[in-house]
């Protein structure tokens, strides 16, 4: 019998008790509470069957006729991936299913050390492949979460806040540098049009460090305001970023500057032609 009949006849034939070992081996991933045994017993049945399926008719798992198994490894990578598993316990899934497989092979074979090593090798291979497959499609799926969370962040970080008719303020916290420079006048702008408001206030307050290249960001971020139609103020000056500015010879032509946001928010009322006064006690 010729290997891929012979392991495609050990993958359906003996099946269950390959899926019985092979649980056994995951039994410390199945008791963590992130997934049930019944989940794990139901993928490792499905697996098998479509690697079956493949082994009959090629025993190179990057062909066309294991597409359908390379399909099942990336849901399962996926669901590895948000349930919060790592890559190497992720793997282990597919790894673990190789000493059960093994016996099998052995039990077929019998005495034939030679059949015995030829199988024993090409399932190797082919277990090898599907892992690394599966450690693959993991961390890509992890690198879209990151991705995704980092977006998610800089939206959470740079919120833009209605102070008062006509005035938005956008506080921002953290370096500054060209993609989240990007976020915010994407978010400021679109705001601005939401609002019609005539002035926007940037405040740097919880910019630690402002150097030549968050300067530029700042005008940038200016000078499309302006473009909208609005004013801009720029308030967070402290004494040590005042310091800096001059230092490095950083020119904010034209931008109008405030120490504190309520400074910047008192200036925009004004030029709003509102003034704030203090209401006497009854």
């Amino acid at each position: 019998m010729a290997v891929h009949e012979t392991l495609t006849t050990v993958l359906e034939r003996d099946a269950e008790t390959i899926v019985a070992g092979w649980v056994t081996r995951l039994d410390a991933e199945i008791q963590d509470g992130r997934i049930a045994g019944a989940e794990v017993r139901d993928q490792a049945r499905k697996l098998l069957k479509l690697m079956s399926t493949a082994a009959a008719e090629s025993l190179d798992a990057g062909s066309a006729a294991w597409a359908p198994v390379r399909g099942i490894l990336d849901d399962i990578s996926r669901t590895r991936a948000v349930q919060g598993f790592t890559s190497s316990e992720t793997a282990t899934f597919v790894f673990s299913m190789k000493q059960p497989l093994f016996a099998q092979i052995r039990a077929v074979v019998g005495d034939d050390p030679a059949k015995l090593a030829e199988l024993t090798w090409t399932a190797t291979e082919l277990i090898d492949r599907l892992g690394l497959h599966t450690v693959a499609s993991f961390q890509k799926t992890r690198e879209e979460i990151i991705k995704r969370q980092q977006e998610e962040l800089l939206e959470l970080s740079t919120p833009v806040v209605k102070l008062w008719d006509g005035v938005l303020a956008l506080p921002m916290i953290g370096t500054l540098d060209s993609a989240r420079t990007q976020v915010v006048m994407e978010a400021l702008l679109q705001r601005i049009v939401e609002t019609g408001a005539e002035t926007a206030i940037i405040d740097i307050t919880g910019v630690p460090t402002v150097d030549t290249l968050v300067a530029q960001h700042l005008l940038k971020t200016v000078s499309a305001i302006r473009l909208m139609g609005a004013d801009c103020i720029i308030s967070g000056i402290r004494p040590q970023i005042a310091q800096t500015i001059v230092h490095l010879g950083l020119e904010l032509q034209g931008v109008t500057t405030k120490a504190t946001l309520a400074d910047a928010l008192a200036l925009a009322l004004k030029r709003s032609g509102l003034t704030v006064t203090k209401v006497k006690p009854a």
